[in-house]
């Protein structure tokens, strides 16, 4: 049976639309054979064929939210851009829904690059992806396999395998913390299976106490409340499938990172809980690798995590296009 796509015509972004592009829905479908939704950006104005970008992120958002924003603001400065949902997410199809796994997540930026490169006005030889947070990490995943990526953006970026295999700052990097979890998760699967439902977990709690860590009441300051909140948001609701998080522990990303002869920028918040997951990837990508010049790491003076979801005043943007057009030629 074919899979259809229900997808909303009108703007429901969390972010105003730009005067200056073109926008409209689009389908293109992975090798697994999920149909993937996204919204497409142009310059209204523009001559011969566009540069062009896949954005993602973050993780557990949708592309109305954080991704559709650096799409758009890409395209205002001469990009074509796509902001598409992943595998089993958003208005993107797939079931179970709320799923996750490394190799699909890594596929759906691949098939993104596949139907970057089949419009007309596109230049195929001037492809880039961009991935916020956790899909910070699955772009740079992703970069280290598919040598079309001519540029890659990695914006606080979360390496979602490390967090699921050792906790937040790798305080739960032992055996018997992962012991713990894989018991949970198989436990929760055979509740699962006699329940006929997946258990979700994840979602931005309703109520942040005053004692919770910063990064959670700026998680809750983004997903919850208008600045950030969509319907179709994991974050923003009742969060992932439990059991989905097994295939994430048991990866490990980035094993081939300084092989990436193509250019490659981290973008980080200095104060952002997530910085030294960005600074550990710029520093194993370049260590022991012939390729560092066209390499970056960028942290930026005060922001936090959630600030480069939106912030367009934090958000490096001149730094990012001016990379992306050096390395996009």
């Amino acid at each position: 049976m074919k899979e259809e796509l229900k997808l909303i015509q009108e703007w429901d972004k969390v972010f105003p639309k730009s005067e200056k592009v073109n926008h409209r829905k689009v389908t293109f479908k992975n090798h697994f054979g999920i149909i993937l939704a996204c919204d497409l950006y142009e310059p209204k104005q523009y001559e011969g064929k566009l540069p062009a970008l896949a954005v993602s992120g973050p993780y557990g958002a949708v592309k109305e939210q954080s991704s559709g924003l650096y799409a758009q603001e890409m395209a205002e400065r001469g990009f074509l851009a796509i902001a598409f949902d992943p595998s089993f997410t958003g208005e993107s199809g797939g079931e179970p829904r709320y799923m996750t796994s490394p190799d699909i997540n890594v596929e759906d930026f691949q098939s993104a690059v596949d139907f970057l490169t089949t419009l007309e006005n596109v230049d195929s030889d001037k492809i880039g992806i961009i991935g916020i947070c956790g899909w910070g990490g699955m772009a740079l995943q992703t970069a280290c396999i598919d040598t079309r990526i001519k540029a890659t953006i990695c914006s606080t970026m979360y390496n979602m395998a490390r967090v699921a295999g050792n906790g937040y700052f790798d305080e739960q990097d032992n055996e018997e913390s992962r012991y713990n979890m894989r018991v949970m998760i198989n436990n929760q699967r055979t509740e699962d299976i006699k329940t006929g439902e997946y258990k979700l977990l994840g979602g931005v709690a309703e109520k942040i106490p005053d004692e919770a860590p910063q990064f959670l009441k700026d998680y809750h300051a983004y997903y919850k409340t208008p600045r950030g909140y969509h319907s179709r948001s994991l974050n923003s609701n009742n969060g992932w499938a439990v059991q989905s998080n097994t295939s994430m522990m048991n990866t490990k990303l980035f094993n081939y990172s300084n092989e990436i002869r193509n250019a490659v920028m981290i973008v980080h918040g200095e104060k952002a809980h997530s910085c030294y997951m960005g600074k550990d990837a710029y520093n194993d990508m370049i260590k022991d690798s012939k390729y560092t010049d066209n390499k970056e790491l960028i942290i930026v003076p005060n922001a936090s995590h959630c600030d480069l979801y939106d912030q367009k005043d934090k958000i490096p943007f001149d730094k990012i296009e001016a990379f992306l057009k050096e390395n996009l030629k």
